[in-house]
């Protein structure tokens, strides 16, 4: 590469860092009077046509995101040999590696940092551009107002739009942070591409070494014992090989990250649920207390029509949506019927491996509910069976899944009348930590007016 000692206005210091295609290089901008990065396409590549394109490509996909979170773009040129040049902000704490010199991250910290930079990814994302390599490298550190470091996502020169990254794709980004759909000509990508990176981030941060290929990664509790379970699974499933299965954005990811790195709420343990239930149930609710005193072990939840009404357990009982449910969801005749679901934390009611405890009830006006409840199947759980369970008020279908993504269990029932009659008929689903527990008395308690 030619010396280079001075860019217009921007005097060149010294090498920040070397990719494929470039060098990035600290100058100063003697007329602002303030550091800048420049970039500077590599010779062996100035006269490639389709690199020239990608890497000035890049600067108009930094343009596009405009985003505090997303590296910016001040300037773009080209020097006397005809090599383009990016003139780029200068983020001033380094990269997310030079944190794991001396080995990983407090675990708080982690998640902390990958949530940054899962919004930074959101950002692109909401803007319609993958990024495609995202890896500590590329994640800048500046420090903010407050002396706080805040995380910059940098190096777009793989990046595509969405719109041309769901037709053939390249073998973008590195090893043990690249998806496995990515390294698969003509698969196509979407925003949950960038999500697996950006759990291969976290997970190096956390356990201090890179994930292996995907499928064979080692579980990171395994590298750091002690790891909280929810943390583990969070970053499991990010970077599971079914894109389907990870979480759907990254915004999503960020999220539960941050809700991991301020700890667990005081208030109870949580637990998981299934998602058929959950598109059916909105919000409402009503309550009493079966207990009068401080703390009820037990409390009542009703639908807001008053029609239909459990017993359960008081650490459940954190939330409910209580308006009703369409039995449509289940496939089912379709209509307003009423139905209520408590759980602790009911935004987490469609993760197998969140931890949520909780149930939903709702009547069921038309069809067969056995028969629905037979048909129903959670692939990635173990079934353990079917009981006919003879209640005081119900007789009950009732069906088991345990050891399902991150511990927890799942039960399907439906409920008729034990006379034979056919109303009504009752749609039940309850998820528990562990082993399910309590099954029988909870599903004695429903009782149904109106």
């Amino acid at each position: 590469m030619h010396s280079v000692e001075r860019i217009g206005r921007y005097r060149i210091q010294r090498p920040l860092g070397t990719g494929a295609f470039g060098t990035v290089w600290l100058a100063h901008d003697d007329t602002l009077d303030v550091p800048v990065a420049v970039k500077i396409l590599a010779d062996n590549w100035s006269h490639r046509p389709d690199i020239r394109e990608r890497f000035l490509s890049e600067a108009r996909l930094l343009r596009r995101a405009g985003s505090p979170r997303v590296v910016q773009v001040y300037d773009i040129g080209e020097l006397p040999d005809d090599r383009p040049y990016l003139v780029m902000e200068y983020a001033d704490g380094g990269t997310l590696a030079d944190l794991l010199h001396d080995g990983p991250l407090p675990v708080p910290e982690a998640l902390r940092f990958t949530a940054l930079a899962a919004r930074a990814a959101a950002t692109l994302h909401e803007v319609g551009i993958v990024h495609q390599d995202i890896k500590p490298t590329n994640l800048l550190l500046r420090t903010g107002p407050d002396g706080v470091l805040e995380v910059v996502l940098a190096d777009l020169g793989p990046a595509r739009t969405l719109a041309e990254a769901s037709g053939l794709t390249t073998a973008a980004g590195a090893a043990g942070y690249r998806p496995p759909e990515q390294a698969e000509p003509g698969a196509g990508i979407d925003a949950r591409a960038d999500v697996y990176s950006l759990g291969a981030v976290g997970y190096h941060l956390v356990t201090g070494s890179v994930p292996g290929p995907p499928g064979k990664v080692v579980r990171p509790d395994r590298l750091r014992p002690g790891l909280d379970p929810g943390v583990r699974r969070a970053l499991m499933r990010a970077l599971r090989t079914d894109r389907k299965r990870r979480r759907p954005d990254a915004r999503a990811f960020a999220e539960e990250l941050e809700r991991l790195a301020t700890g667990p709420k005081p208030r109870r343990r949580r637990h998981r649920l299934l998602g058929l239930a959950a598109g059916a149930a909105v919000a409402g609710m009503a309550f009493t207390q079966m207990d009068h005193g401080p703390a009820p072990t037990e409390l009542r939840i009703e639908d807001t029509t008053g029609r239909v009404a459990a017993v359960v357990p008081a650490t459940w009982a954190g939330q409910v949506r209580g308006w009703g449910w369409d039995p449509r969801v289940l496939g089912l005749p379709a209509g307003h019927q009423p139905g209520f679901a408590v759980a602790d934390d009911l935004a987490r009611w469609q993760d197998l491996g969140a931890d949520v405890d909780g149930m939903f009830v709702g009547r069921v006006g038309r069809g067969e509910i056995t028969a629905l409840v037979n048909a129903l199947a959670h692939p990635a759980c173990h079934y353990d069976g079917a009981r006919d369970h003879t209640l005081p008020v119900w007789h009950g279908r009732v069906r088991t899944w345990s050891d399902c993504p991150g511990g927890g269990s799942v039960v399907e029932a439906g409920l008729t009348p034990p006379d034979g009659s056919g109303q009504p008929q009752l749609y039940v689903q309850i998820r528990q930590q562990g082993e399910p527990k309590g099954i029988r008395r909870v599903l004695g308690s429903v009782r149904v007016g109106g």
